[in-house]
């Protein structure tokens, strides 16, 4: 199978960064590495194993440090098994996935399974929020709970919007490598300044295939067959996936929402401050 990264040197630099924001983080951690359906699966899990299991997922063009970052303090309260999503920037297989159908969510059953975790909790933000529901739907029985932060599959936003602010930005990068054309890429939709997402992802567009399918939207009769406690975040400044939209649409097609919150004045991906309430929620669900 053909790399999803263009060059050996592109795939080096790439993981070079994950490194670094993994020694950064200065957690305690153990490697592990699955052979599942769909491909291997690397996992970064920190935590006491005789806590609950909770298992974390990133969004698009991330990898499963970053994903600590975010919420650096579950281990206070979980084991915390946080996932290298396939066909992505990270040290997993790079084997895509159809968005179309549940692969995702047999992939994290896969995971699961062979992990033998038990009533596991799920969080994940933008497109692993996408990946939680197609989990969902495959199989709920043995997710006891779900937290999602700006999720991809529930709403879409303008995609006038999307071209102008995110997707030719980042073709100029990528054509002319000058970093103002990433600097507005973030500032669309970060809410505040990332340095490691600005040198990360300056290698990622340039070194990797990303995917650029567009993103699907759960239907009304799948979303009403989920019985698993979802808690929602929605970004209020988001225009990949806009909050008020989100919100509205959960509220009519979710049956088992059981908390829904507006981060007013988030771009799509969270400041600090708003990633701190959505720890505190995940810790006190």
């Amino acid at each position: 199978m053909k790399s999803l990264f263009k060059s050996e040197k592109g795939r080096k630099e790439v993981l070079e960064l994950y490194d670094q924001k993994l020694a950064e983080l200065q957690i305690d951690y153990e490697y592990r590495q699955i052979e599942t359906d769909f491909g291997t699966t690397n996992i970064i899990v920190s935590g006491d194993a005789s806590k609950p299991p909770l298992v974390l997922i990133h969004g698009s063009n991330g990898c499963a440090p970053i994903a600590f970052e975010t919420y650096p303090n579950l281990t206070k309260k979980y084991q915390v098994f946080a996932l290298d999503v396939l066909a992505q920037p990270n040290k997993s297989a790079e084997n895509r996935l159809s968005m179309k159908d549940n692969s995702y969510g047999k992939w994290v059953h896969d995971v699961i399974n062979q992990l033998e975790l038990k009533d596991v909790k799920l969080a994940g933000f933008s497109f692993g929020g996408l990946i939680i529901l197609k989990t969902l739907l495959h199989d709920q029985s043995n997710i006891k709970e779900v937290f999602l932060a700006a999720p991809a599959f529930i709403v879409n936003g303008n995609p006038l919007v999307s071209l102008f602010k995110v997707f030719i930005p980042m073709k100029r990068y990528m054509k002319r490598q000058n970093k103002k054309h990433l600097e507005k890429f973030l500032g669309a939709l970060f809410t505040q300044k990332d340095e490691f997402a600005l040198k990360y992802l300056s290698k990622v567009f340039l070194h990797f295939e990303m995917d650029f399918t567009p993103i699907p939207t759960i239907k009304k009769e799948e979303a009403r067959s989920i019985q698993t406690p979802i808690t929602l975040f929605a970004a209020g400044q988001d225009i990949m996936f806009p909050g008020a939209k989100m919100l509205k649409r959960s509220s009519k097609i979710f049956p088992s929402l059981k908390k829904s919150v507006m981060l007013g004045n988030s771009k799509h991906v969270q400041n600090r401050s708003d990633n701190d309430k959505i720890e505190e929620l995940i810790l006190g669900g």
